[in-house]
């Protein structure tokens, strides 16, 4: 259970995606406990503040507890939501990720507003984590691939359809194609219509991700290490030459650096 002197070393962190939120807390640099829930774009601050308030309750967290809280979104609506909730239940400004923030990494995208919240908290946590060029795959809504070089600089990406994106919109688009379990068939030629869209979209993907890889190396010139988060990674990570490791709170991670990056 968590005690009162506990209280300034509970950091909330939020990361709002387009499909799920992810909410953790952070005590003495660990993170202690994660939950998920889905994006609900018409919930208010009310709701909001109710479920995370049952989530924090499962571990013995009480609201009187949190000392900060960080957020990562993607969602604007909902960045306002979860701003207007810090204020009104925790009494605090919570920090909210942008490019503007102190980052320890130097972001050379042309337009640093574009670069996606969560795609510094990541290339943040992964520098942190390395300190040498590190290729980040999220496997979300999108597929994307942050780029960092030695130097702590954010080089830019990739954008791709994601795998649960494809999957769906050839079952919204196609008459005749089921929906599919997102799992790798036994042989690449399918002798089933799920079979041949799981090679399609399972081994497809995979190929994709080895070829980008490579060609991010021949860019580079060095041979950066590369990790992978989000949905499916951990289940496309075997399948792949170049995915070193899995490191499923990536973001979380990243927000928490970038608290304490900024509580001055």
């Amino acid at each position: 259970m968590a005690n009162q002197r506990e209280k300034q070393n509970l950091i909330l962190t939020v990361d709002v995606g387009n499909t799920q939120i992810e909410v953790g807390v952070f005590a003495r640099d660990k993170l202690r406990k994660s939950w998920r829930m889905a994006t609900g774009i018409d919930r208010t601050e009310d709701e909001y503040m109710v479920l995370i308030q049952h989530f924090l309750a499962l571990d013995g967290i009480s609201l009187k507890m949190i000392g900060g809280v960080a957020v990562s979104s993607v969602v604007p609506n909902i960045t306002f939501i979860f701003d207007k909730m810090c204020h009104k239940y925790l009494g605090i400004v919570p920090i909210i990720v942008d490019h503007k923030l102190k980052l320890g990494i130097t972001i050379k995208y042309s337009d640093p507003s574009t670069v996606g919240a969560d795609r510094i908290c990541n290339a943040v946590a992964a520098y942190q984590k390395f300190h040498d060029a590190v290729v980040i795959i999220d496997f979300g809504t999108a597929t994307t691939f942050d780029i960092i070089n030695k130097k702590a600089e954010y080089l830019g990406g990739i954008i791709a359809p994601g795998i649960e994106t494809t999957a769906w919109a050839l079952y919204q688009r196609a008459a005749k194609l089921p929906k599919i379990p997102l799992e790798f068939p036994e042989k690449v030629i399918g002798r089933s219509t799920m079979e041949s869209m799981q090679s399609g979209i399972m081994l497809g993907s995979v190929k994709i991700i080895d070829g980008l890889v490579e060609e991010i190396i021949n860019e580079m010139g060095v041979r950066p290490k590369v990790i992978a988060t989000g949905g499916l990674s951990k289940l496309i990570q075997p399948k792949t030459k170049f995915i070193e490791s899995y490191h499923p709170h990536l973001v979380l991670e990243g927000l928490y650096e970038i608290y304490k990056q900024n509580l001055n």
